[in-house]
């Protein structure tokens, strides 16, 4: 049986900021919408963005129907306003909105309902992969982070997240608990980045 984050006592340490892993912890749309902006910053930057945006809306949650519906150059100005939200805010800020406006169409805007009644892996990996901004490695990616830190582990679940899955492994948001092992993410996407650029170079003759 899957749970949304409203029903469980979570502690997270994702942001790396109290306030911020607060909300994460409690609000499914949080916790998606920090994984959509993960990428091309570093990790708490991102997941610290719906804390961030959810007090630049006035507010101390996010609310799908809310920001579907918001003009959306008013949107981008509260992801570009100093510090900005993203390395990219203006796209970012559109995504976020794409991915509010397709929950409130096919989930009546609660997030938690992507994951709340699913009986396998396989179909919560399509269901994630076909919202907008996440491809498949996002959709194992976050995939992973339900099953490890939120309790949300249908049948099958971590064979679906693919490697991400895999218990005791520092390769995602997925496994980052503390200070500690958020080192041993970083370290091992630095590795990953190395090993592909070695890849990509010439093989001298």
């Amino acid at each position: 049986m899957t749970k949304s984050n409203k029903d469980r006592d979570l502690t997270l340490q994702i942001a790396q900021e109290p306030a911020a892993d607060e909300l994460l912890a409690r609000s499914p749309l949080a916790a998606l919408v920090g994984m959509l902006l993960d990428q091309q910053v570093p990790m708490e930057w991102a997941f610290s963005g719906p804390y961030t945006l959810a007090v630049r809306m006035g507010g101390d949650d996010l609310d799908a129907h809310e920001i579907a519906a918001y003009d959306p150059e008013a949107f981008v100005e509260l992801f570009t306003t100093k510090p900005a939200l993203h390395r990219y805010p203006g796209s970012m800020a559109k995504r976020v909105q794409q991915l509010c406006q397709y929950l409130v169409a096919e989930y009546d805007g609660d997030a938690s309902a992507v994951w709340s009644d699913v009986s396998t892996g396989a179909e919560l990996r399509k269901r994630l992969n076909a919202l907008p901004g996440f491809g498949t490695q996002k959709a194992q990616i976050f995939l992973a982070l339900l099953g490890k830190q939120f309790g949300v582990r249908p049948t099958g679940w971590r064979e679906a997240a693919g490697p991400y899955g895999e218990a005791g492994s520092y390769r995602s948001v997925a496994d980052i608990t503390g200070p500690e092992s958020l080192a041993e993410v970083r370290a091992y996407k630095q590795q990953a980045k190395q090993a592909a650029r070695t890849v990509k170079r010439p093989v001298d003759k």
